[in-house]
């Protein structure tokens, strides 16, 4: 199998991109699923929950963007050997991934559970949104090594173009959390705290399955042991080189979040906290999608490069964004189309009925966002295969906090039109950075052609 998945990478690149997006798309829209299926129990502990979870959102995302940028290091090291066909060096890149996850796991836990409260009282949390947001992040932070392997495995078998056995975890993993939410939060009586422990042992369940392929059954291309081990600083330094960026792509998404939500409860408050989180969950699960996709086209774009083949790394790029485009403009139609209809998966009991309107409202003007953002996620996932993290960073940095944060402030405070000018916002930023960042993709790509050949 693993075979299978090294030659399907080293192949046509349409045929690739296409073959592994969809199981990544599967997995990251099941992935996607906890944040829906946690956002409709936990709508049932009232707005104040809602709240609570909304505060702790960025610092989770922080947390998960970690676990997420780490596996797109490994997953780049990875494909660029395979690429080369360099069994060896793709095995120590594995090797040297997993001590990786292991000691950022110790570190990140023990700053994130020092740091929260602090940071959620900067956010605006108080009273008893504040609580919910405590008794929510605890656990979460607590098991933040759940995390840390099942995405960090994940990137090693996409590496290796081995997606089906990274979307078979993600069920397992999904499976449990469907079961545990509502005995954890219900049955046991643990409240919003039981959300978040139910997503930590589904997490663990997909690390146990993946890490066991790995270390003990060992049927994956890469070769990972322990035995005879030597730290190689070029090795590490190639798996930071782009999981560190991509890993700060989260924080700096997690620093603009946390804007928005500064500007969102200067207009709305609570309500509004409560509407845009709501929102918020159903506007990431659309784009999960686009963001397999560009996972796809990383991988590719890897292996493409570590070939030296500038043609299959131009059409890579080319095949990745019309895909993904077609995608995005499928989900904005559903999104702004069935926006009432969806606002009731999360405003179902009559303390959270008056959000529907503001939900619709979010989904009407965010969702226009996404017209253009299938150039743009493409486009930074190739910088991150071909190893160039820190491009894909500035890019989060010039979409997020530099396009999206201004015009939300402008539209919303500047402007005075409120809430509406946020969701107003959030789009037509991610629109302007999107066509700035596919126009720098070409452009980097008629550069490498001289290089590559």
């Amino acid at each position: 199998m693993a075979n299978k998945n090294v030659e399907l990478m080293r192949g046509e690149p349409e045929i690739a991109v296409k073959k592994l997006a969809i199981p990544i798309m599967i997995s990251m829209l099941l992935t996607a699923s906890y944040n829906i299926v946690d956002g409709i129990w936990v709508a049932g502990l009232g707005q104040s929950a809602i709240a609570g979870i909304g505060f702790v959102t960025p610092i989770f995302m922080i947390l998960n963007g970690v676990s997420i940028g780490l596996g797109n290091g490994a997953t780049s090291s990875i494909s660029r050997a395979v690429g080369a066909k360099n069994h060896e060096g793709a095995s120590k890149s594995a090797t040297h991934s997993i001590l990786i996850f292991l000691v950022a796991s110790i570190l990140l836990t023990a700053i994130l559970l020092l740091i929260q409260e602090p940071l959620l009282r900067a956010y605006g949390a108080s009273g008893q949104s504040l609580t919910e947001a405590l008794r929510y992040s605890t656990p979460l932070f607590a098991g933040l090594f759940a995390f840390m392997f099942a995405n960090g495995g994940s990137g090693i078998l996409r590496g290796e173009g081995d997606m089906k056995r990274a979307m078979y975890a993600i069920i397992v993993s999904v499976a449990l959390n469907f079961i545990l939410d509502p005995l954890f939060i219900y049955v046991l009586n643990l409240g919003s705290a039981g959300a978040s422990l139910a997503t930590i042992v589904s997490s663990l369940g997909s690390a146990i399955v993946i890490m066991y392929w790995i270390l003990i059954k060992k049927d994956t291309y890469v070769n990972v042991t322990f035995k005879g081990f030597k730290f190689d600083s070029k090795i590490t330094k190639d798996i930071l080189k782009v999981g560190i960026p991509s890993s700060l792509d989260m924080l700096m998404m997690s620093i603009a979040m946390s804007l928005y939500l500064v500007f969102i409860s200067s207009i709305g408050g609570e309500y509004g906290i409560a509407a845009f989180t709501s929102g918020q969950r159903l506007y990431l699960f659309g784009i999960m999608p686009l963001t397999a996709i560009a996972s796809a086209v990383a991988a590719v774009s890897g292996s493409a490069y570590g070939a030296r083949n500038w043609e299959y790394l131009s059409r890579t790029h080319t095949y990745g964004t019309k895909f993904a485009m077609a995608f995005s403009i499928v989900i904005m139609l559903i999104l702004v189309i069935f926006a009432p209809q969806l606002s009731l998966i999360f405003a179902y009991t009559p303390d959270t009925a008056p959000l529907i309107p503001e939900i619709t409202n979010f989904l009407r003007f965010a969702s226009f966002g996404l017209l253009l953002v299938g150039i743009g996620m493409p486009s930074s996932f190739m910088y991150q295969g071909i190893g160039r993290g820190t491009t894909s960073l500035a890019w989060t940095i010039i979409r997020e906090l530099i396009f999206t944060v201004s015009c939300t402030y402008l539209f919303g405070i500047v402007f005075n039109l409120g809430l509406w000018g946020i969701w107003l916002g959030l789009a037509v930023g991610r629109i302007i950075a999107s066509i700035l960042n596919f126009t720098y993709a070409k452009y980097t790509l008629r550069k490498l052609k001289h290089t590559l050949e």
